[in-house]
Parts: structure tokens; C-alpha cells; sequence
């Protein structure tokens, strides 16, 4: 019998629902190809999303950044509140980076765009971009969010069609690279026309008047899902505390308890460190998003995300703690926060469902690192270079090398770096022994050399930790190797620090391992054997944490 959701049968709804789908990722094509920063169109630092007239997500795009899809619709909202449904005009984009409204930084701005079917106002296209620079200084140690950038409440980028130049001339007078800012703001205005536009072809093609039936079915498919997976994990309270770098003298402490009961879960952070007068504090919208998402994965991988998917997951976080600061405080350098939240959520739900999480990942939180100077011929530039850590290890496999999670963000191309900036990516490898040991080896971190091409010298500012605090492992797994960065002289830098390349200088990256899974000695001979032959793991190492490892006392891989 063909089952119907809201009049809808089961057949059509997949069929509607993945073309919904195809209309956002349509909408993220035409971003990735008209943005002008390398840091959307190389490192898919974005999210776009299709939303109903209440500004609720029906359908997320499969790339960019999953986190960033959930908080839109949070924005759009706080949109809809500024801005009444009824004021809302064909050709309106509506932007923010307020970093309480929108991503939890500045750095990432945010478009909605109406979308309009038959002279009235159906739902909403909505996406999300790393601007390349919003002016301050996008570093850990600013004390408040006025040193960070220029903060923009909600307010219209067009209005009925029309720019809003004044508003432009004032904010591109304030950044460092205007004519990417600009090239991106207006990427992002296509993106949101695309998706409106594939939007009215789906109701035509369809013959529905709207997407109010089309998202309740959607939306109630996405919460039955959830519901199912978390009704299947027993009743009970299951908690983690995990510790990170955070500031000098400050280290960050995320308590995480999490409660089931029947078909809903509470996620609560009582108990875990204050905010602090530095960069690392997440606001309440960032630690919802990087809460659920790592949920969604683990429970529910294959359902398409969207509103629904989240409706039984309930966040707690206390006012006036790093994972929930209160205005104005520094957040620049939130993500060293809030991509932690993924491994105390795992840590505690290992306890109940081990063959379902994954140990800590190095690349969690992501660790990136800036450069910014003027190039000979004497003009302004500036990088990101986006590069990731080993995803841990799980009960069933080998976590992934130099993959990003939980953020989605890519590598991007070092050619298309090297192009935009005088910099030299003169070694870009993954690091030997960095994943950590276990039944499962976690993922391995990488090895990245950069040098200084210019004549002058380099700005190097550097936003990560886990250089004190590996990524754990799970079950008698390892921690990975840290993270860590060697200077020209030698010497070992903060992970949350600036310093210069002299012309001809060169820096030395190495992005952090993932965790291990169960314990090492009962990882087989021959996986380990096949490690030492890749050089993904050295003799020594394999010697010294596989006592089951015969294979190399005469020198010969077997």
C-alpha cells in the first residue's frame, strides 16, 4: 500500500523532496562559480537553504557547511521579526553578520531572499559565506566584538531590486579587500535568485500553489526519522568532560550531559567554562547547530536534513558561558569552541552506542591559519589556508586523513592559493605517526610547509589548539598527536597568535591526528604491517604500541 504523508503519497513526496534538493544545490553551484574569494569557491566555506513563509529549512544543500544550513532558518526568523512578512518585496535580499542572529562571527554573512509565486510571498532561499574580511582583526585575542569587524543587523542589501549603495559605500570602506567582499555579497544575491527561480519552476511543474503542504510532509518525515533513532537508544543520562587549549591560563572545560526519554533528547552544558575576554566564545545559535548536527550523523545519516530533523533534540547552554557568551563578547575564533561540542557528545554517547560514534578528530576544532601582506606589485592580499586534521577512528574503520569534520569545509586548491597570494606550499603531506593507535587507527594530520615569496614580510595569524590536547581516542584507543607550528628559528608558536615571514621564510604546519578506536593490540598484524608499508605509521611506532607486530625485525615488509 502506497503510504501518504499530508495527502501526499509516498512515491511523489521523494520525488518532490529530492528535486527540492536539487534546487539549493543548484542555487550552491551558481555561488561556488560567481563567488570571488577562494574561501567559498575553493574551501566550500557556505550554506544554502530553502525555507517555508515561517522560515523553516525544507531542503539544506549536500555540500558546504551542514551547521551553517541549520542556523539560517534561526536567522531568517529573527529577519521575520525585524521585518514583517507582509513588508517584504519581490527583489529583497536581506543581509547580516550579527554574530547573535546569524553563524556566531562576523566573517560570515547572511542573505534571504523571498521567494514569490503568483503575486505572493511562498517561502524563502537563504544562504550563508565566509566573507574573505569584514575590517578588525579575525584573531583569538580580541577582547569584544568591536575590535572584530564591522557588525551588520539586519537591514537590505536590495530593496525591490534596488542596491543599497549607501549602505555598501559605508561597509566596503572598512574592509581590507572590497572588491572580494563585494564579488562575494553579490554571489550570494545570485545564489538566493537561483534558488527562488528553480523554486517557482518546481510549484509550476507541480501544480501546487505554494510549499505549506510540501514542507509539513517534509519536515514531519525528518522528525519521525529522528524520533525512531533516538526511541531506540535506552532511557538514561550519559555524560562527558573534555578539555581543550583555550586561552593562555584559561584551558576550556565542556561539560555535556545528555538525557533520553522516550523519543527526545536534552543536550546540556551546565557546568562548563564562563566565556573569557578572547575569541573563543560560541553564541547560543553556533552551539545549537554544532549539537545537532554531530547527533544527525550519528543517528540519522541518511535522511535529508532539514527543520525536522531537529524538532526532538532540545540544547541547554548557561547565559554567560563559552557556549552561550552574551553580547558584546570576542567570538571571532568560535569554531575552537564550538567543533569541540561533536567530541563531548561522542565521548558521552560511547557509553551506550560505542559501534555508533567516533573518537575525537584532530581537525575538531579546525585549525586554520591566515596569511595577509601586499604583494609586490603593492597590492593588499589576503589568505586562508584551509586544510584539515584525521577524522577518529570508529569500531568498524580506520578514521579518514585530513578530512574535515564536523565542519565540511574542503581543502580548497594550493594552486589556486599560490595564484591569489606570493606564498609557496613547498610541502603538503600526510604526517607519519599522528593518528592514533588503536584497534582502529585514527586519521592521520597532515604536514604543510609554507613559504614567503614577497619582498616584504608576511603576516602569519594562526587560529587552533588541541597543542596541549590531542584528539582522544575511544575504548582503549590512543590520542592522536597534536597540533603544532615550527618557526623559522625554530621555535614552537601559540596556536592563537600572529607573527611575520620574512622574505624567503618559511613556517612548518602540522594539523593534528584523530583518535584511535579499541585497543591496539588487537589491531591485525597485517593492517599494521600495510600501515608501515603506506609510511602512514613508522617501525618504531608500530614496535613500540602493537606488540602483536613481529613483521619488521628483518627490515622487510611482509
Amino acid at each position: 500500500m502506497n503510504e501518504t504523508v499530508d495527502g501526499i503519497d509516498a512515491i511523489t513526496l521523494e520525488i518532490w523532496w529530492s528535486r527540492l534538493v536539487a534546487v539549493v544545490d543548484e542555487g550552491a553551484t551558481a555561488l561556488l562559480r560567481t563567488a570571488f574569494s577562494t574561501i567559498v569557491r575553493e574551501s566550500n566555506d557556505f550554506a544554502t537553504v530553502l525555507m517555508n513563509v515561517r522560515g523553516e529549512s525544507i531542503a539544506e544543500s549536500s555540500g558546504g557547511i551542514p551547521a551553517f544550513a541549520g542556523i539560517i532558518p534561526r536567522t531568517a526568523r529573527a529577519m521575520l521579526r525585524k521585518f514583517p512578512l507582509e513588508t517584504w518585496r519581490e527583489g529583497d535580499c536581506v543581509l547580516t553578520n550579527d554574530p547573535w542572529i546569524a553563524t556566531g562571527h562576523l566573517p560570515d554573512i547572511t542573505v534571504v531572499t523571498p521567494v514569490f509565486y503568483q503575486g505572493r510571498i511562498v517561502g524563502f532561499a537563504g544562504c550563508a559565506a565566509h566573507s574573505p574580511d569584514v575590517g578588525g582583526n579575525l584573531s583569538a585575542t580580541c577582547r569584544d566584538l568591536f575590535e572584530e569587524g564591522v557588525c551588520i543587523s539586519p537591514m537590505h542589501l536590495y530593496r525591490a531590486g534596488e542596491r543599497n549603495e549607501p549602505f555598501l559605500e559605508l561597509f566596503l570602506n572598512n574592509v581590507r579587500l572590497p572588491e572580494q567582499v563585494l564579488g562575494d555579497l553579490e554571489a550570494q544575491c545570485t545564489a538566493n535568485r537561483v534558488c527562488c527561480e528553480r523554486a517557482v519552476d518546481f510549484l509550476q511543474d507541480s501544480g501546487e500553489p505554494g510549499f505549506e503542504r510540501l514542507s509539513a510532509a517534509v519536515l514531519e518525515k525528518a522528525d519521525a526519522a529522528m524520533r525512531k533513532a533516538i526511541s531506540a537508544i535506552p532511557d538514561g543520562r550519559y555524560a562527558s568532560a573534555i578539555e581543550a587549549d583555550g586561552i593562555p591560563g584559561h584551558p576550556t572545560i565542556i561539560r555535556c550531559a545528555i538525557t533520553v526519554e522516550g523519543d527526545r533528547m536534552t543536550v546540556d552544558y551546565e557546568g562548563t567554562s564562563a566565556q573569557v575576554d578572547k575569541g573563543t566564545n560560541c553564541t547560543i545559535n553556533y552551539t545549537q547547530a554544532y549539537s545537532v548536527y554531530p547527533i544527525k550523523c550519528a543517528l540519522d545519516p541518511l535522511t535529508r536534513r532539514n527543520e525536522g530533523s531537529y524538532r526532538a533534540i532540545e540544547v541547554r547552554a548557561p547565559e554567560g558561558s563559552i557556549v552561550n557568551a552574551q553580547y558584546p563578547a570576542a567570538v571571532a575564533a568560535r569554531h575552537l569552541t564550538g567543533h569541540l561540542l561533536s567530541c563531548a557528545i561522542y565521548q558521552a554517547l560511547s557509553t551506550v552506542i560505542p559501534e555508533q560514534v567516533i573518537a575525537d578528530s584532530g581537525g575538531a576544532p579546525a585549525f586554520r591559519v591566515g596569511f595577509a601582506g601586499v604583494t609586490d606589485a603593492g597590492e593588499r592580499f589576503g589568505q586562508i589556508l584551509f586544510a584539515s586534521g584525521g577524522m577518529g577512528a570508529s569500531a568498524r574503520q580506520d578514521g579518514l586523513s585530513a578530512t574535515a569534520f564536523p565542519t565540511n569545509s574542503g581543502a580548497g586548491s594550493i594552486e589556486a592559493l599560490e595564484a591569489a597570494a606570493p606564498l609557496l606550499l613547498a610541502r603538503k603531506e600526510y604526517r607519519q605517526d599522528s593518528g592514533g593507535p588503536g584497534r582502529f587507527r585514527g586519521g592521520l594530520g597532515q604536514e604543510c610547509v609554507v613559504r614567503n615569496l614577497a619582498a616584504r614580510p608576511v603576516v602569519m595569524g594562526m587560529l587552533g589548539d588541541r597543542q596541549a590536547h590531542p584528539a582522544l581516542g575511544l575504548h582503549g584507543g590512543l590520542p592522536g598527536a597534536p597540533a603544532q607550528v615550527i618557526l623559522p628559528d625554530g621555535s614552537c608558536a601559540s596556536l592563537k597568535s600572529q607573527t611575520t615571514l620574512a622574505p624567503g621564510a618559511r613556517a612548518v604546519i602540522r594539523f593534528a591526528g584523530g583518535g584511535g578506536f579499541g585497543d591496539p593490540a588487537a589491531r591485525p598484524a597485517a593492517a599494521v604491517a600495510a600501515d608501515v608499508a603506506d609510511g602512514f605509521v613508522s617501525r618504531e611506532q608500530a614496535r613500540s604500541v602493537h606488540p602483536q607486530f613481529t613483521g619488521f625485525d628483518d627490515g622487510d615488509a611482509r
